[in-house]
């Protein structure tokens, strides 16, 4: 699983100040745990008693939707649309608005977000590369070790699960793709009908924090009427191929090139950000199906650069996490400092940012990364944290001039002191509630964040009385194996659960408390009983397990399809929950892949690019494409409108007004920064008077 760290396992660097507080908390605080079916007495603002929140990986919306022509005579924002390529998928006459480019950045001593560009070298995309299994992850293609392993599919999608391999080796010119080796320099489609098909595994782009402020190339000298914060994406591929997902310290290889070659050293990418599905030919069709029958966003967006952790940290808390003495104090990260001392992960780590050039290079970053060694050897490297209310720090002052020159400026909403998380870490606590940062097992990795104080929603609707739960598939065999040990071993559980796509599991106030977590963390097993017997809490938020997450490389977008439509058909076949429910379908990020729609600038965290969103409801404005600018932290607004909550701080994103379209540009907010609360998908008029 390329997206984290393998098993993304705990970590213990032994402060004590944590383990005493961990112990004052006591496993017995008494806490009232809200009847979680009981959502019959909560007055909504709309017929929605039931919310479902289903997370999916890593795909942006072009990389979805690029062809999607939708119904009843709705307008939409993608790559035909826009002309940048055609119903077939080849490209279009406005091909060059996606046009990708070289560049040059070699400066030691600052981080750059609008560096000199040239054309790529002979005008063509530097080869994508192959990603995932040769053949598949089940051992020995197994169905029925698919069947044992993982239940959250429908009987008819567990076929794709022992299929689809790239049949090639690992980091080489893929060579299903049409034409691979001399692609025009921008998107391009990934499925051609025969070499490759859409139910294959693809590569999988890079998606850390400044690589993607990098790829979306900001400057407000590129400000157009269609994109006033001056973001042209141009850079995905020159950032694929000069640095990838991070060396963690490791000086550039002496052999290493930014095009392929069998005798020299690359990112292992290529292009693979620029490769889309298309509808048009048949790709993604139940998402296609859903959009035709209920509604959609074109403008709906990852709240954060970067990846998997950093964003469902924001969904849960509407704000970022920082490193702290997990009592809440802020403190720096070690920073070329001993971790882990005297145990076999003992060893020199530097966790802060630096994605400054290191000498003698073009934009190999100088430290960045999710942690290089651990798990009972010694570690090294990290990355992750920047104190960005520090202008002198690595990275910070160009993000943080670009957002003052902006005709509205905007404000980093980074606290003094606070380093703040930005990619990949472990959660501070494991699934049976034990202190995972002062684990010092030799199964555990010392990347990891600290028990948090930040506030959640899940606090917000537990001091409201408002029924909630997490589900995350595998959650039962994690808690019973905290290292997930037995991940992927022949006959046993062949899946993973996914630690750092829970935002509750990094909080002292929920994972403190054995009731707390026994009442709003289970696995999707509950999900499935609650749904048929009509027990579902008001509020569920739903993650798949990797492997049918639809996180590219270690899962596919057709089985993250069947995860949504096993939930799908299980609520519609209870018609009293089906009633009055939204099922919401998104994904964490983008993953890394290109997307041609307006980016807001919100704070120094984000936005990013374009997600895909689809509300599944009786209640769905049928065929709706909405333009209003959302983001993850749209859904704690949907949630806290709807059942009447404040926002969860006095600093989280959910304090930001709904947007206010400019009269010549329904995407761009006029009042930003700003972000809907996703209200205008629903239809709730006709039914009025029923609920009133």
């Amino acid at each position: 699983m390329n997206f984290r760290l393998k098993g993304m396992r705990g970590v213990g660097l032994g402060l004590s100040s944590i383990a005493l507080f961990q112990l004052s908390l006591g496993a017995a605080i008494a806490q009232t745990v809200p009847n979680t079916a009981n959502t019959a007495a909560y007055k909504t603002e709309s017929p929605i008693k039931h919310v479902i929140v289903i997370i999916g990986e890593n795909h942006s919306f072009d990389n979805v939707f690029a062809t999607y022509e939708p119904k009843h005579g709705h307008g939409i924002w993608n790559l035909r649309s826009m002309g940048i390529v055609n119903a077939d998928g080849t490209p279009g006459p406005n091909f060059s608005l996606a046009q990708q480019q070289a560049a040059s950045d070699t400066q030691t001593n600052e981080f750059l977000l609008n560096p000199a560009k040239t054309t790529l070298p002979g005008n063509v995309l530097p080869a994508p590369l192959t990603g995932g299994p040769k053949t598949s992850y089940i051992t020995g293609n197994s169905l029925a070790l698919a069947q044992q392993s993982e239940n959250g599919l429908p009987d008819e999608y567990y076929q794709y699960l022992v299929a689809g391999g790239t049949g090639q080796a690992s980091h080489v010119p893929d060579q299903r793709i049409t034409n691979v080796t001399a692609l025009p320099p921008g998107p391009f489609q990934l499925t051609n009908g025969s070499t490759f098909g859409y139910h294959d595994y693809s590569a999988s782009p890079v998606h850390r924090f400044y690589q993607m402020w990098q790829q979306l190339n900001c400057d407000v000298k590129h400000a157009t009427p269609a994109r006033p914060s001056g973001c042209d994406s141009s850079l995905f591929s020159w950032v694929e191929t000069t640095v990838g997902a991070g060396a963690n310290g490791d000086a550039e290889p002496a052999n290493f090139s930014t095009e392929y070659s069998p005798t020299a050293k690359t990112t292992g990418e290529g292009s693979t950000a620029l490769g889309f599905y298309n509808m048009k030919t048949g790709d993604v069709p139940y998402f296609k199906d859903l959009a035709d029958r209920y509604a959609i966003s074109d403008n709906f967006h990852q709240s954060v650069n970067g990846g998997t952790g950093a964003n469902h940290i924001m969904l849960g808390h509407g704000d970022a996490l920082w490193f702290s003495d997990g009592a809440g104090k802020p403190l720096a990260p070690p920073h070329n400092t001993l971790v882990a001392a005297g145990s076999k992960n003992a060893g020199i780590v530097d966790e802060v940012e630096n994605p400054n050039a290191a000498a003698g290079t073009n934009n190999w970053y100088s430290e960045d990364g999710y942690g290089g060694g651990s798990y009972g050897s010694a570690s090294y490297g990290g990355g992750s944290y920047s104190n960005c209310a520090d202008t002198t720090q690595p990275g910070v002052a160009p993000i943080a001039n670009y957002l003052k020159s902006l005709p509205h400026p905007i404000r980093s909403n980074c606290e003094a002191g606070h380093y703040y998380l930005l990619n990949n870490y472990n959660p501070g606590y494991f699934g049976n509630g034990n202190n995972a940062y002062i684990d010092n097992s030799p199964n555990n990795t010392v990347f990891t964040i600290p028990p948090s104080s930040v506030p959640s929603i899940g606090d917000s609707m537990i001091a409201a009385n408002v029924s909630w739960k997490y589900y995350g598939d595998q959650w039962n065999n994690y808690v019973n194996d905290p290292y997930q040990l037995n991940y992927g071993a022949q006959g046993a559980n062949t899946d993973e659960y996914c630690n750092i796509c829970n935002p509750f599991q990094y909080d002292t106030s929920i994972m403190s408390k054995p009731a707390v977590v026994a009442a709003h963390i289970q696995d999707t097993t509950n999900l499935y009983a609650d749904i048929k017997a009509g027990t579902l809490p008001a509020v569920s938020f739903v993650k798949p397990s990797g492997l049918v997450d639809g996180h590219p490389s270690s899962s596919k977008l057709d089985l993250f399809e069947g995860f949504s439509k096993k939930i799908v058909d299980a609520v519609k076949a209870n018609p009293e929950l089906w009633k009055d429910t939204a099922i919401f379908i998104t994904f964490d990020e983008g993953g890394g892949y290109y997307d041609s729609g307006y980016v807001q600038p919100v704070d120094f965290f984000g936005d990013g690019t374009r997600i895909p969103f689809i509300v599944v409801s009786p209640l769905a404005k049928k065929g709706h494409v909405s333009h209003d600018y959302t983001d993850h932290v749209s859904i704690l607004k949907f949630i806290e409108r709807n059942w009447k909550l404040k926002p969860v701080s006095n600093r989280s994103r959910d304090n930001l007004p709904n947007p206010i379209a400019e009269r010549r540009n329904a995407y761009v907010p006029a009042n930003s920064p700003a972000i809907g609360d996703l209200f205008d998908l629903f239809d709730f008029d006709h039914s009025r008077n029923q609920w009133q």
